[in-house]
């Protein structure tokens, strides 16, 4: 994930689980512990499609789901993936299975933030690192366990991928149960926004 994408997962954090809208970038800066310049660079094309609106010491989300939307079509999940491999055993299974250290994403996360599942799904993703294949060796039969790369800040968000970065993994996702969740996920995210 570029760092631009960590301004973007953190203004939506705070504009969706902690209802804040009104943030500073070297308050962004100092948490993601980034540059001020990159920050800067990510609020800028958020300013230009007025999503958000600066003001002389702060700037304020006026429409969060534009930035969702607009991480959801610059995201490239794809890149992000380190190790993916065939696991022989039921999902429940692969995800009890799991390290402390890594995070839930795309269904799982769902899963664990909004306590149900609108559709049944296949694969397990989640944000770890390469040490995986000491517990699930690799197979080139047809994955169904991805390991994306884990970021410097995304443990901070707890267990599972922010509501947000959830939406932004599963739309990215070519299943049509990915579709399933996302229908449902948007209507939360507008109950939630209200």
């Amino acid at each position: 994930m570029k760092k631009i994408e960590y301004v973007y997962r953190e203004i939506l954090y705070n504009a969706i689980e902690k209802k804040n809208r009104r943030l500073t970038q070297l308050e962004l800066a100092r948490t993601l512990k980034i540059s001020l310049s990159t920050v800067n660079h990510a609020i800028k094309h958020l300013k230009k499609m007025q999503a958000v609106e600066t003001r002389t010491r702060s700037f304020v989300v006026l429409d969060p789901k534009k930035v969702l939307y607009y991480w959801a079509s610059i995201r490239d999940l794809d890149k992000d993936i380190i190790f993916q491999t065939r696991v022989e055993k039921p999902i429940l299974q692969i995800e009890k299975e799991m390290p402390d250290s890594i995070v839930y994403g795309a269904y799982t996360a769902y899963k664990f933030i909004f306590n149900d599942v609108p559709a049944d799904y296949s694969e397990v993703y989640i944000y770890g690192q390469e040490d995986i294949k000491d517990r699930f060796p690799k197979s080139d039969n047809n994955p169904n366990l991805f390991v994306l790369k884990k970021d410097s800040s995304i443990q901070k968000y707890g267990k599972a991928t922010t509501i947000a970065q959830t939406f932004v993994d599963l739309w990215n996702i070519k299943t049509w149960y990915a579709n399933e969740f996302l229908k449902i996920m948007e209507e939360r995210i507008d109950a939630i926004l209200e």
